[in-house]
């Protein structure tokens, strides 16, 4: 068989394993993967170092289906090149309850998919940090434990996206030549030709944020080799416009939007299989293309095994330091370094904003724990993000640990994924609280692929005063608490706020979001205690357990609940105040454990400055809320408080209606 024949035919079992999945689904996009099968069968045959017997692997090649709806790709690939855990059981139940074989790609449900991917335009977003992260980790570890390329699959959806263009900006800017993406150049949308919607000049613009581009055609797989090794070889990340057919091989449907959305049907798939030469049943691949494959799959046995002996060569400490990072442990530092931090609290009871007290937290985090990379979208001053470890990432200087990330928010949470998907990083970077609108989709994808990420949004409600309502939270914080597996914080004082960072660092599976004030706010815990009182979501931070008034605060809003109940107490009514830092860990409680927070309390007030979405567990069916009912106005603080009745005598007044 000539090199070009087997090429051919290891590009048709994709097709062909494409095509039998999403019939037997009847359900899926067979257009991608039959029109990019020649490409995905050179890069992972010739061009990208992995291990399949070693899927985790540190040092290896990433690659990310940007275009997810193109998922029979990957998973035909992750078969046919002995991935275990892709046996060809999940092939034949694609997109069925169960199986890891999902209708786009599931990052944890299968080795070898390393993000999630189907919103457009998120995987090339996850891309840029998983880049950053190798070219950061290579910067500290060198090219003998950290040297590896990110390889992207993208569709024109995903150069539509906004994303998109947040996203290759900032790689162009950081020149993150090591990021390698293919555009599948075909032509079409799910409602028809590009040209419909769309004109721009995609070469054009790739050249204007500083890519290296390239344009091939993506059938022909020397042109594919050719443009792979040459991109390797770049100072710049690298565009590749391959120019393909979708459905590639259908005679009725390739190059239609037909092709896109739906199976091909059963006598489509006949002649498809006819034309491309195929000549075996659904699910069938012959065992000398196997054999093919499977070898092909096994050529990074070597490359790691060299691997590991350089590893095992270096100093003791550095093994040791990256085997730790990789696994993702904390250091043993930091739990020292955090426990003398908080007797500091108690001792000093400082007034601060917790924007403020959420630096003086990194101060000491990042000092103990090497592996934090932070950042901002252009609001390091007012997100306070930055400390004195933090020297800039740039294009000159990888070895920083601080990404100036601009106005992208979307794309810099994006990239966090991306840096947290790698391994061996933690990233956090800030915007203000109203500003997650911006880059909701991927909160939400970090929450869904349960990754550790810290998100340090900060002028978190009217407090911020001045800007006015464009800047100032309302719904916020009730939209973020419904994303499952995000936890949301909202720390009332310095110490608070120190808790809150140790949850989120200790959490592994979940993302976490500081909203944290711009105003000064007084020490509330004003002593020091072994236990994090903030892991249990919501506790009784003044007044007597038995009270028959309870109110509930979060953030700012938690000097109001504290000042209620002691005016309420001073006129011979007994109330606690409960500080409410994430009602996330509040909920995982038991029911013992809210019992004793809700206790037999004959009135129930929350005061928050945002909309009441979310309190009524905490309210019953009588209770009072005291907050938020419309958008914010611009105005001093104080005044703007005053205004919409976020007081305490409004908090007083609550509970004495109930009583």
């Amino acid at each position: 068989m000539t090199d070009r024949a087997k090429h051919d035919a290891m590009a048709n079992a994709i097709r062909a394993l494409s095509m039998d999945a999403v019939q037997a689904a009847n359900s899926g996009h067979p257009g991608l993967p039959m029109g990019g099968a020649d490409i995905a069968t050179v890069l992972f045959t010739k061009i990208m170092k992995f291990d399949p017997k070693a899927p985790h692997w540190p040092d290896r090649d990433r690659f990310v289906l940007s275009a997810g709806h193109g998922s029979m790709l990957l998973y035909s690939s992750l078969y046919l090149l002995g991935y275990e855990d892709m046996t060809l059981d999940d092939i034949k139940n694609f997109r069925q309850l169960g199986y890891k074989t999902a209708g786009h790609p599931e990052y944890g449900h299968a080795d070898g998919i390393e993000t999630t991917t189907g919103p457009l335009g998120q995987g090339l977003g996850n891309s840029v940090g998983m880049a950053i992260a190798e070219a950061k980790l290579n910067a500290e570890y060198g090219d003998d434990l950290v040297n590896h390329f990110t390889y992207v699959y993208a569709g024109d959806g995903c150069l539509m996206e906004g994303i998109s263009q947040e996203s290759i900006s900032l790689a162009g800017h950081l020149k993150l030549n090591k990021l390698i993406v293919i555009w599948d150049n075909n032509d079409i949308t799910i409602d028809g030709k590009v040209s419909m919607a769309d004109s721009t000049d995609q070469i054009a613009r790739f050249k204007a944020v500083g890519w290296n581009t390239m344009e091939i055609d993506g059938h022909d797989p020397v042109a594919i080799e050719t443009a792979l090794k040459d991109a390797q070889k770049s100072d710049k990340p690298t565009l590749i416009s391959a120019k393909t057919t979708i459905g590639f091989g259908s005679p009725n449907k390739a190059g239609t939007s037909k092709a896109h959305g739906s199976p091909l049907g059963a006598d489509e798939i006949a002649l498809a299989k006819a034309q491309l030469g195929w000549a075996y049943g659904p699910f069938e691949v012959p065992e000398d293309l196997m054999d093919a494959w499977r070898l092909a799959g096994n050529r990074g046995t070597k490359a790691r095994s060299a691997w590991k002996e350089r590893l095992n060569a270096a100093d003791a400490d550095t093994r040791a330091d990256f085997e730790r990072r990789m696994r993702g442990d904390l250091p043993e530092a930091l739990k020292t370094a955090m426990a003398s931090y908080k007797h500091k609290l108690a001792d000093e009871k400082p007034k601060l904003a917790t924007r403020a007290s959420s630096q003086n937290a990194l101060e000491v985090i990042n000092g103990a724990m090497p592996e934090t990379i932070g950042g901002s979208a252009d609001l390091t001053g007012s997100n306070n993000t930055n400390t004195s470890q933090t020297l800039p990432f740039t294009s000159n200087d990888y070895s920083g640990r601080y990404i100036h990330y601009g106005i992208r928010e979307h794309g810099m949470v994006a990239a966090m994924n991306g840096i947290a998907l790698h391994g061996g990083l933690y990233p956090y970077g800030g915007t203000f609280l109203t500003f997650t609108d911006y880059c909701r989709p991927s909160i939400r994808l970090a929450a869904l692929m349960g990754i550790r990420v810290g998100l340090v949004m900060t002028h978190d409600s009217i407090g911020l005063g001045e800007d006015g309502p464009t800047h100032q939270p309302v719904e916020h914080l009730a939209a973020l608490r419904a994303i499952p597996n995000l936890l949301v914080f909202r720390p009332a004082d310095a110490m608070e706020a120190a808790e809150c960072w140790e949850i989120a660092l200790e959490r592994f599976k979940q993302p976490s979001v500081l909203a944290l004030s711009r105003q000064g706010l007084p020490a509330l815990r004003t002593e020091h205690s072994k236990d994090n009182l903030c892991l249990r979501g919501a506790y009784s931070i003044w007044g007597d357990k038995d009270a028959d008034v309870v109110i509930f605060g979060t953030g700012s809003e938690t000097q109001l609940a504290v000042e209620a109940a002691k005016e309420l107490t001073d006129e011979g009514i007994s109330a606690r105040a409960v500080s409410v830092p994430s009602m996330e860990l509040f909920e995982a409680q038991s029911d013992d454990y809210k019992r004793t927070v809700f206790g037999k309390a004959k009135a129930r007030v929350a005061i928050e400055a945002g909309i009441e979405m979310g309190w009524s567990k905490f309210l019953g069916e009588n209770g009072r809320f005291v907050g938020m009912t419309g958008f914010g106005a611009s105005g001093e603080i104080n005044a703007l408080y005053k205004h919409f009745g976020i007081t305490t005598k409004a908090a007083v007044e609550a509970a004495k209606a109930q009583l």
